[in-house]
This record gives structure tokens, sequence and C-alpha cells, in this order.
């Protein structure tokens, strides 16, 4: 059994690592699917072993979180938030800055994934509109969103895992990430403008603003309700019926149609995580993942948070975040557990910024661009990403230590 869940956790964290099978036609859904189906199929696990594998919870928080966040965008608020910025700002450089604090702060209490979804045709079209070079900007998006995103347990696939996981309260990691989170926002402005700073030479043009179409009730209503969510998770309710009375709330209107809310649902991070929920279930089942744990231990100090940081930096940039998470949850010490979760949630958010596949919302940037024309190569983002996923993980290391 050891050997089956080896090859196909093998097999899975190849197409990871592509982003797709280098032979099939199979992405990184596609990939989970086949992994957990053959789990089963080769008696790795029994049917309800795989059942009770996978975190429904975790599953339910992210999809109701999905239709609240759904909500905002056919309301038009994303919208508003370009207006906006053309009305407030008036030089290049003042734009970089709002750009990267409004997408790291809408990351902070949405999910990454979704605000670049939805902010980056936003920043193309400002930047355009603005007759200014876009590349800086979609880099301060994409950079600004996974830094922001490591500020709650709310921003990212990554962490809303990590928090159903390890049950630490959704405060103490705000108090422990925020400072970081802000610090490493403002690097991330400073390392952007320093690359470009040419390009981000001189004021913004005049512009007629243009009439935005934005439905102020339901955006409100929304906001509203995202509010009441996240007030709920503070003061101890679970996330998972707080999103859901939030997101049935919603779904309860006779102004929009609900096929506009479904349509903005991510079912393929779903499906990818459910499927890691099973891979991951054969692993224990199998004994693997113990057999990992005792062969790490006996090369590297998994006590030593510098040593667990790159471990967690190196493995998120080979298979995504999530993967990363769900194996190195066996690595963690027993010994204040909930410090290291902490850790490693603000280490595997800080990995996404490293490289262009470090993340789906660095992706999600590129793919946009790239249908406007404006292409991001590796190598323009890894010379912002490189300094700065180090100054922020440096950051996060010493602040660790501080609290320690």
């Amino acid at each position: 059994m050891m050997v089956r869940a080896g090859l196909l956790l093998g097999l899975v964290l190849i197409v990871f690592s592509l982003g797709k099978s280098p032979v099939f036609r199979v992405d990184r859904a596609g990939a989970a699917i086949i992994a957990a189906t053959l789990m089963v199929g080769l008696g790795v696990l029994d049917f309800a072993g795989a059942i009770r594998a996978i975190d429904f919870r975790t599953l339910l928080i992210l999809f109701f979180m999905m239709i609240v966040i759904a909500n905002l965008k056919v309301a038009g608020f994303f919208d508003l938030i370009g207006s906006v910025l053309l009305r407030r700002v008036a030089t290049r450089r003042q734009l970089l800055l709002a750009v990267i604090f409004i997408s790291g702060g809408l990351s902070a209490v949405c999910i990454n994934d979704i605000v670049c979804l939805l902010f980056t045709p936003i920043v193309l079209l400002v930047c355009a509109k603005a007759r200014c070079n876009p590349l800086p900007h979609l880099l301060g998006v994409a950079i600004a969103s996974n830094i922001g995103s490591a500020a709650t347990f709310l921003g990212n696939p990554q962490n809303i895992l990590i928090a159903s996981l390890s049950g630490v309260p959704f405060l103490t990691y705000f108090r422990t990430a925020l400072p970081v989170a802000l610090a490493g926002l403002a690097c991330a402005y400073w390392v952007i403008a320093r690359l470009y700073r040419r390009e981000l030479q001189g004021p913004l043009p005049a512009l007629e603003q243009d009439r935005v179409g934005c439905h102020r009730y339901l955006a409100f209503k929304s906001l509203i309700v995202l509010a009441l969510v996240i007030a709920g998770y503070i003061a101890g309710q679970d996330l998972a019926l707080t999103s859901s009375l939030g997101a049935a709330f919603l779904l309860i209107t006779r102004r929009v149609k609900p096929n506009k809310i479904y349509a903005s649902i991510d079912f393929n991070l779903l499906i990818i995580f459910a499927g890691l929920f099973v891979l991951v279930g054969g692993l224990e089942q199998s004994g693997l993942a113990r057999l990992l744990v005792r062969e790490a231990a006996r090369w590297v100090d998994l006590q030593n948070r510098a040593v667990f940081a790159l471990l967690t930096v190196a493995l998120s940039n080979l298979v995504s975040n999530v993967p990363a998470v769900l194996l190195l949850k066996f690595f963690l010490p027993e010994t204040g557990a909930a410090a290291w979760w902490q850790a490693l949630a603000l280490f595997s958010t800080f990995a996404g910024n490293l490289t262009i596949t470090g993340s789906i919302a660095n992706l999600i940037v590129v793919e946009i661009a790239k249908r406007h024309n404006v292409r991001i190569g590796f190598a323009d983002y890894l010379k912002a990403g490189l300094p700065v996923t180090l100054i922020t993980s440096l950051l996060g290391l010493v602040f660790f230590h501080w609290l320690s």
C-alpha cells in the first residue's frame, strides 16, 4: 500500500508542479480526481475511509465565501473601486501605492484568487485610461494579494484550510500576521517602485470619469453581510456556520439571477481540495506519511523555524500552496503547535510571491493580462517577487523570534 500511495503522490506532484500532465490533457483538478479515485480503486483506502478523509467543513467555508464575494462582483463593487482610484490618485507612484494597498486589503477579507480575478481587469482599464505602463501595477496586484491574504485566515484557500485544521482563533493569528503583512505591503511598494522608477515618474493626465454601473444597494448589503460573517468568526462562532448564513441570506433576493452568482464560484478549486484530502488520507492510512516524517527528521532540524520556513517556501513553489500545507502538517512539532500552524500560514502564503507559478493568484493576473496583450514574463515577475519573498520571509522569522 505504501508503494501505491507513493506513486500516486509522485504523479500528482508532477502535475501540480507543471500545471498540467506532460503527456495527457490533465490539469490539476483532473489529477486530484484521478489520484483520489485510484486511492480507492487500488485498495489504499476504502470508500468510507475516502469520505472520512474529506474535510467538508473547509469545502463549505470556501463555497459560501465565494457566494458572498460573487455578490460584490455582481453589484459592481470592484468597478466602483476602479472609479475611485482614478479620482483620488494624481501620480503614477500614487497609483501603484493605491493598487498595492487596495489589493492587499481586499485579499485580507476576500479570497485572493477572486480578488485578482476581479481587480486585474480594472487595473488594466485604469492604466489604459491613464496611458501608463501596466506592468508594475499588475505586479503590485499579484504580489500584494499574496501578502495581504497572509494577514487573516480568510485571505486564501490554504489559510482557510489551516484555520479548519489547527483550531487557532482568528484574532490570535490576526494579531501575529497583521504587522508582518503591513510591513510586507510597504516592502512590495518599495521594491516595485525602485525597479520601475522611470515608468512611475510623472503625474497622471486629467481624465473624464465614466459613469460606473454599481448597484449600491446590493453592494452595501453584501459588504454588511461580509462584515457580519467576519464579526461572527471573531466572536468565536464557527466560520462554516457564519459564512453559510451569510451566503444563504444573500441568495434570498428578487434582484439577482442565481446563475450570475454560481458562475463566479471556482468549482475547480473545490474539486482540487476534495481530491487532495483523499490523497492525504491515503498517505496516512498507508503509513507513508509517518515514514516521510521520520526520514525528514534524520536530515533536517524541523524544530528550527528558519529551516521550517525554507522548507515551506521551497515546497509551496514546487507543488503549490495547498498541497504543501497538506504535506507539511505531518512535520509540525507537537510542542507549541499553534505557533507552528501560524508560521505555516504565513510562510506558505509569502512563498507564493517567489515565482510566477508560486500561487494561483499570480497565474490569474498573468492570464488576464495576456488576454489584454500585456505580457508578464517569468523574469519580469522574478526580479520583483524574489526580493519581496526574501524580505517578507525574513520579517516573519524576526517577528516570530521576537514573539517567542
